[in-house]
C-alpha cells in the first residue's frame, strides 16, 4: 500500500482532495493510472488498531477504544482495555504460569506496545509513533477443566 503524506493529517482525513476517474474509464484503464493516493479514514485506523490491541492482550475488540492523534505527521495511538489475565488462586498453584502465559501484566503491556505499533504500521502503511496502553482492568481466563 502506498500512503501519501501531502499533510500532516492525512490520516485523520484532514485533506479532502480526492482524484477524479472520469466515468467513461475502463476498469483495464484504470489500473494504469499511477498517480492518487490511498486513504484510511479514522473509523477504520480505529478498527484495526482495535483488533490488532484485541489479538495481542486476549480481549475481544469491542472491550478495546482507541484515540488517534497527531504528533508532526506521526500517528499517535492511545488505547484503552483490559488484559487477559489468570486468575490469582491458579497462579499460587503454578507459579511458573505467569511465564507461560508471556509474563507479568506490565510486561505483557509494554510487548503488546511494540507489537501493535509493527503490526499497525505493517497493515496502514502509516508512520506509528507513540503508542500508550491504558489498562482499564482484567479479563479473567476461565477455568478448564481437562477430561
Amino acid at each position: 500500500m502506498n500512503v501519501t503524506t501531502d499533510s500532516a493529517n492525512w490520516f485523520l482525513a484532514g485533506d479532502a482532495e480526492t482524484a477524479k476517474i472520469p466515468a467513461d474509464e475502463t476498469p483495464t484503464a484504470t489500473a494504469r493510472i499511477s498517480r492518487g493516493r490511498t486513504r484510511i479514514l479514522p473509523r477504520a485506523l480505529r478498527q484495526i488498531v482495535g483488533m490488532v490491541t484485541a489479538e495481542s492482550l486476549g480481549v475481544t475488540p469491542n472491550q478495546v477504544s482507541v484515540e488517534l492523534g497527531d504528533d508532526h505527521g506521526v500517528l499517535t495511538l492511545r488505547i484503552s482495555t483490559p488484559i487477559r489475565v489468570v486468575s490469582l488462586e491458579r497462579v499460587t498453584r503454578d507459579a511458573a504460569l505467569i511465564e507461560r502465559t508471556g509474563g507479568t501484566i506490565l510486561a505483557r503491556s509494554a510487548t503488546s506496545q511494540t507489537a501493535i505499533r509493527r503490526r499497525v504500521g505493517e497493515l496502514t502503511g502509516a508512520d506509528i509513533g507513540r503508542v500508550t496502553v491504558c489498562l482499564t482492568g482484567v479479563d479473567l481466563t476461565p477455568e478448564r477443566r481437562v477430561r
